[in-house]
C-alpha cells in the first residue's frame, strides 16, 4: 500500500518442536520464528501484511479480478450498471456472474474467498502475536495506547474482509485468533461479529493518522464502516449516529471537487474515508502493489494510451439513467428508457462513418466522469472514437469506463513498469458522498425527510459545480443538475436517495449489494434484463430467484472441510 510497504511473503508462526536432530532444528529459509515475530517490529510487520490483502493480490499481478477492491465484477457487472464487456469468449466465467448462472467451481468466487480469508488470517495472526507480546513484561511491550490502535486496525481490517465475504456468499465461517486452526462451520449469521469488531475499532482508534501513512485506518474509517454495516442490518438510528459523526467531522461536501476522487494526483483528499492504497514504479514489485484487480478494465484496440482489455463496460441503462428532466432532476419513474440513447450501437457502417453526437440530450454532468461515449472527450486522451476503442460492441455495448482510468499525461509515473494497465490509482471503499447518502437513507427510514433532503441536495449541489465537458468550446450535452425542491413523502424520498446513489457511485462496486439489501434485486434486474435484452440477446429471459442475491460457496472449500461447510442457500 502507498506509504506502508506491502508484505507479500507468507509469514508463518512456528510452534515449538522438541527434536534431537540438528538439521531439523534449523529455521526454514524465508520463514520467521515465533521469537522473531513476538516483538514490536514483528507485530507491526504482521499488521502491514494484513493491510496488504486490501488490493486482493497475493500471488502475482494476474488473475485477481474477483478479489478486486473495486468489486467491479460482483458489485457492478452483477447489477444493471455494467457488462462484463470484452468478447464473449474471454474470461467466460465472468459471463456467468453477469447472467446470474455461476456454479460453485467459478474461479472468480474462489478468488474472492481465498484472498479475503488470507486477509482474515493475517489479521488473526496480528492479534494473536500482539496478545502474546503484551502478556509478557518489560520494555519489549507496546504502550497501552499503541496496543489498542493495533487491535483497532486489525479488527477493522478483519471486519472489512468478512464484510466482502458475507455480501457475496451470505453464510461464511467466522474464524478468529482463538480458533487455532479448527474448521469452523458456516451455520451462523456473522454480522454480529463484524459489528463487534467495528465497535472495538471505533473505541480504540484515534482521529489522527501517523505522519506519512495516509493508508492507515482511523476512527472516521471505523465509524463510516460501522455505519455502513448497521445500515445493512436496517439499524437506521444507530447507523445514522455513526455516519453523522463522520459528516460533522469532515465538513461540507459541496466544496470538495467531484473529479478529485478519480485523480491519481489528488487521492487521499478530504473526501476519502476508507481507501485501498496503490503504488507502482518505485516499490520494486513490478506492479503487484498497484490496482491489479482493474487491469482488464480499459479501452481496447491499440489506439488509446492504455489498451487492455475491453472489460467492464457501462450499460445502455446506466447511460440513460443520467438523463434529467427540464428542471434538472432525475427521471425517477423510469421514463429515461424512452427513446433510449445508444450512441452508435447497431448502426450500419455508413451510419457510423457519418455519426454526429447529439448534444441536445439533457444529462447530469456526472455522466462524463463515469461513462466514455463516442464523440465526447475522454480525460486527456482525446475524443472517444467509438468502435476502435471497444473490443466487441455487440457483446459489451458502445461505452467504456472512466473512473478507474488515469490521465494520459500520468501514465509514466502512474502505471507499473512495462504494464500500463496496472495503475497506482487508489480505490475508495467509502468516500464522503457515500456517507452522506447512507445517512440520507437512514433519515428517510426514520421519517426525517428534511434531513434526507438536505443530505441528498448536498450531493447534487456538488455535482452542479462540475464544469461542462466541451468540444471546441461548446458543451457536449445540455448539462443540468438541480437540487430537489422537496421530498413530499417517504416513498418519493426513498426513490430519490436510491437513484442518487446509483448516479453518484456508479461503477464503484456498490450497486448490486444495494439492490439486495433494499429487497428490490429481483424486480430491478428483471426489468433491466427486459430493457437491455433488446440490445444484447444473452440477457433475454433471465429471471432472478432468491438464491441469486448471493453466490455459491467455492466447492473446493466445502470439499476441504469434509462437509463442515455447507453450500450457500439454494445452490
Amino acid at each position: 500500500m502507498k506509504h506502508i510497504k506491502y508484505i507479500f511473503l507468507f509469514i508463518f508462526i512456528l510452534s515449538s518442536v522438541s527434536c534431537k536432530k540438528d538439521f531439523l532444528s534449523l529455521n526454514p529459509q524465508a520463514e520467521l520464528t515465533a521469537e522473531q515475530l513476538t516483538t514490536q517490529d514483528g507485530v507491526e510487520g504482521l499488521l502491514v501484511g494484513a493491510y496488504g490483502l486490501l488490493n486482493g493480490n497475493i500471488n502475482g499481478t494476474w488473475g485477481n479480478y474477483g478479489a478486486a477492491p473495486s468489486q467491479w465484477l460482483f458489485g457492478e457487472v452483477a447489477s444493471d450498471n455494467a457488462h462484463k464487456g470484452s468478447s464473449n469468449g474471454d474470461q467466460p466465467n465472468m459471463n456467468a456472474i453477469e447472467q446470474h448462472s455461476p456454479t460453485s467451481t467459478n474461479d472468480n468466487l474462489a478468488n474472492l474467498y481465498d484472498r479475503c480469508f488470507e486477509g482474515v488470517q493475517r489479521c488473526n495472526n496480528t492479534l494473536k502475536v500482539l496478545a502474546t507480546l503484551q502478556s509478557g513484561s518489560g520494555a519489549t511491550k507496546f504502550s497501552d495506547s499503541r496496543a489498542k490502535e493495533i487491535q483497532g486496525e486489525a479488527r477493522l481490517l478483519r471486519a472489512h474482509y468478512y464484510f466482502f465475504l458475507v455480501r457475496v456468499f451470505k453464510m461464511v465461517p467466522y474464524v478468529t485468533e482463538a480458533s487455532n486452526g479448527a474448521i469452523v462451520p458456516n451455520d451462523k449469521d456473522i454480522y454480529p461479529n463484524i459489528i463487534e469488531d467495528l465497535q472495538a475499532a471505533v473505541a480504540n482508534l484515534g482521529t489522527t493518522k501517523p505522519k506519512g501513512q495516509k493508508g492507515r485506518m482511523d476512527k472516521y474509517a471505523a465509524q463510516a464502516y460501522l455505519g455502513k454495516v448497521l445500515l445493512y442490518q436496517k439499524r437506521y438510528a444507530e447507523a445514522y449516529a455513526q455516519l453523522n459523526a463522520v459528516i460533522t467531522a469532515k465538513g461540507s461536501l459541496v466544496d470538495m471537487p467531484y473529479g478529485d476522487n478519480f485523480d491519481i494526483t489528488k487521492e487521499d483528499g478530504p473526501e476519502s474515508i476508507v481507501a485501498v492504497q496503490h503504488s507502482v514504479g518505485t516499490d520494486g514489485t513490478g506492479g503487484d502493489n498497484g490496482n491489479v484487480g482493474d487491469m482488464l478494465n480499459f479501452p481496447y484496440g491499440g489506439v488509446t494510451p492504455i489498451n487492455c482489455c475491453g472489460f467492464f463496460q457501462p450499460t445502455i441503462d446506466l447511460a440513460n439513467a443520467f438523463k434529467v428532466d427540464a428542471s434538472g432532476l432525475p427521471l425517477l419513474d423510469g421514463s429515461y428508457r424512452t427513446n433510449a440513447y445508444t450512441s452508435d450501437l447497431n448502426l450500419s457502417a455508413a451510419e457510423k462513418a457519418s455519426y454526429q453526437l447529439d448534444r441536445s440530450i439533457a444529462f447530469d454532468p456526472r455522466i462524463e466522469s463515469t461513462i466514455g461515449r463516442r464523440g465526447v472527450p475522454y480525460r486527456d486522451w482525446g475524443i472517444m472514437a467509438g468502435d476502435s476503442w471497444i473490443r466487441d460492441a455487440s457483446n459489451g455495448g458502445p461505452f467504456v469506463a472512466v473512473k478507474n482510468s488515469i490521465e494520459s499525461s500520468q501514465i509514466a509515473s502512474g502505471t507499473g513498469p512495462g504494464m500500463t494497465n496496472v495503475t497506482g490509482l487508489n480505490v475508495n471503499l467509502i468516500r464522503l458522498s457515500d456517507v452522506y447518502l447512507m445517512a440520507a437513507e437512514c433519515a428517510v427510514e426514520t421519517n426525517d425527510l428534511s434531513t434526507a433532503l438536505t443530505l441528498v441536495n448536498a450531493v447534487r449541489l456538488r455535482a452542479a459545480k462540475i464544469s461542462p465537458t466541451t468540444i471546441n468550446g461548446t458543451p457536449a450535452a445540455a448539462y443540468k443538475v438541480s437540487p430537489y425542491p422537496s421530498f413530499p413523502n417517504a416513498t418519493y424520498a426513498r426513490n430519490a436517495v436510491r437513484f442518487e446513489r446509483r448516479l453518484e457511485l456508479a461503477m464503484e462496486g456498490h450497486r448490486f449489494f444495494d439492490l439486495v439489501r433494499w429487497g428490490i434485486a429481483k424486480q430491478t434486474l428483471e426489468s433491466y434484463f427486459t430493457f437491455e435484452g433488446k440490445y444484447f440477446n444473452y440477457l433475454n429471459g433471465i429471471t432472478i430467484e432468491s438464491r441469486d442475491e448471493y453466490f455459491p460457496l467455492p466447492q473446493d472449500q466445502i470439499d476441504r472441510s469434509n462437509g463442515t461447510l455447507k453450500q450457500s442457500p439454494g445452490y
